[in-house]
């Protein structure tokens, strides 16, 4: 697996949302990928956050990978309740 591929979930290490979960929706290059929480990152503009930004926490929805590369549409709701499950496991 990927540790930072489409789906995983990570933990900002920088900047205003320090310590939140997030999705990554994205991969913009090398340096950077897409990422959002459902709430204040919603999937229709997702935040642009370096990799030495953010900590992966080991955990990928492989359903909402395969959405995501597949090109189909992911709902704010979706990354909402894996955060949520992902933060009750914890």
């Amino acid at each position: 697996m990927d540790t930072y591929g489409l789906g995983s979930i990570v933990v900002s290490i920088a900047g205003r949302d320090k310590g939140k979960l997030l999705v990554i929706i994205g991969i913009v290059d090398e340096a950077f990928v897409l990422v959002a929480d459902g709430d204040l990152r919603k999937v229709e503009k997702p935040k642009k956050k370096k990799l030495k930004h953010i900590k992966a926490t080991g955990k990928c929805d492989t359903e909402l990978g395969d959405k995501l590369r597949k090109g189909i549409v992911v709902t704010n709701a979706e990354i909402k309740k894996i955060l949520k499950l992902h933060e009750k496991e914890n």
